[in-house]
């Protein structure tokens, strides 16, 4: 079962319906740091789908190009115009294309390089024990027991209280994933 928008409240009431029959749920749909991916695992969710995280490693397709310094690789969603546009692979049949209708559920752009994905998939295994561990939970299991019963809880922030807790007080900083 999968779930549109990766949207907290839905992956929490889809993954509590969906596990009474014992069927796994996917939290998709703009997944893009390793504190999402926590949060939908937190909240049910067996997995998170992570195209836009890993777009950008060699591993993806895609050209590379340099802009401005930077090098970056073309990124298209599996939603775009252009997958659909493709003429194989899933494109045209996820998105009912027989109808003769397109309705663009993603993006097309650029992402700057991550280098190979075997140096960040580890980077990713590690970003989820750490989140397991920042609450004390020694599974993936245990980790969604405590949103259920309360241990671990949410809480929202103010844009203000956001920024407070982000890097400031520098001229600049350089943040490295790996």
């Amino acid at each position: 079962m999968a779930v549109g928008r990766a949207q907290g409240a839905a992956v929490f009431n889809v993954s509590k319906y969906a596990s009474r029959f014992g069927v796994p749920v996917i939290a998709d749909g703009g997944v893009s740091s390793i504190g999402h991916v926590i949060k939908a695992l937190s909240l049910g969710a067996s997995c998170a789908m992570m195209g836009g995280l890993l777009a950008g490693t060699s591993e993806t397709p895609g050209e590379y190009f340099f802009h401005e310094g930077l090098r970056l690789k073309k990124y298209r969603g599996m939603g775009s115009l252009d997958a659909m546009e493709q003429k194989s692979g899933s494109g045209p049949e996820r998105y009912l294309m027989s109808v003769g209708i397109k309705v663009a559920q993603g993006v097309s752009g650029s992402v700057v390089d991550k280098g190979s994905i075997h140096k960040f998939v580890p980077y990713l295994i590690n970003g989820i024990r750490y989140g397991l561990q920042d609450v004390g939970a020694q599974s993936i299991e245990k980790f969604q027991a405590y949103a259920l019963d309360g241990t671990l809880r949410f809480e929202r922030r103010s844009p203000a209280a956001q920024y407070e807790g982000g890097v400031h007080g520098l001229h600049s900083y350089e943040k490295r994933l790996f």
